[in-house]
């Protein structure tokens, strides 16, 4: 969980960056990538978790 939320906080800040600095449009495209990439890391986590039953 910590990797997901380091993730989602670099994605903003880079995205952030982007969007105000003047010809670092690459820092927004770079941001938005990492934070879709992030999302598709959760997604699938959840999903493997969600699948496992605990054994009795």
């Amino acid at each position: 969980m910590t990797l997901f939320l380091a993730l989602i906080i670099i994605a903003i800040v880079l995205g952030i960056i982007g969007a105000t600095a003047d010809g670092l449009l690459f820092l927004l495209i770079i941001g938005i990538v990492l934070l879709v990439v992030d999302l598709i890391y959760i997604t699938m986590r959840m999903r493997r978790s969600s699948h496992r039953r605990p054994v009795r």
